[in-house]
């Protein structure tokens, strides 16, 4: 199904809750994605999103907040790849990522606000299936996330 987030915002107005003032970039083989939500929280601590992309995806996009740290990656191509086969949509990080030359040909949907080379530290710490907040959005495990070239948008049902 190919979901435009701007007639996404046309047909349902109402519905729909853009993420703005972040700068993303698509990082991934998937240009447009979408799917429910499952979300982490951590802090240049990328155990909690290795744990939960190693689980199946059953077509859901996991949403990070990362506190938007450009100092560490949350997700490289090695953890992009299971994802991809555990059948997830898309990763949204708000945070960096890294091996972008080996991401953009992995089939998932990837954005992120930059890439370092640095990998995570691993402490164990981090948070799963919690309401988290940036880009003026809450985003809430269960809901529906929309991204794509021009944005990204959340609404609390699937939209079509």
């Amino acid at each position: 199904m190919n979901l435009s987030t701007p007639d996404l915002c046309d047909q349902h107005p109402d519905q729909v809750r853009v993420v703005t003032g972040l700068h993303w970039r698509n990082y991934g083989g998937k240009s447009a994605f979408h799917g429910p939500i499952e979300t982490v929280r951590c802090f240049e601590d990328n155990s909690r999103v290795k744990e939960a992309l190693a689980e199946p995806g059953q077509g859901r996009v996991l949403v990070v907040d990362g506190g938007g740290s450009l100092r560490h990656a949350l997700i490289g191509d090695l953890i992009a790849g299971r994802a991809a086969e555990q059948g997830w949509a898309g990763v949204v990080i708000h945070g960096a990522c890294r091996d972008v030359e080996v991401t953009r040909d992995i089939s998932i949907g990837l954005l992120a606000l930059g890439p370092v080379p640095i990998k995570s530290v691993r402490r164990g710490e981090g948070e799963r299936g919690v309401a988290i907040n940036f880009g003026g959005v809450r985003f809430l495990p269960g809901e529906f996330v929309y991204a794509d070239a021009n944005g990204i948008i959340v609404a609390s049902q699937a939209l079509d």
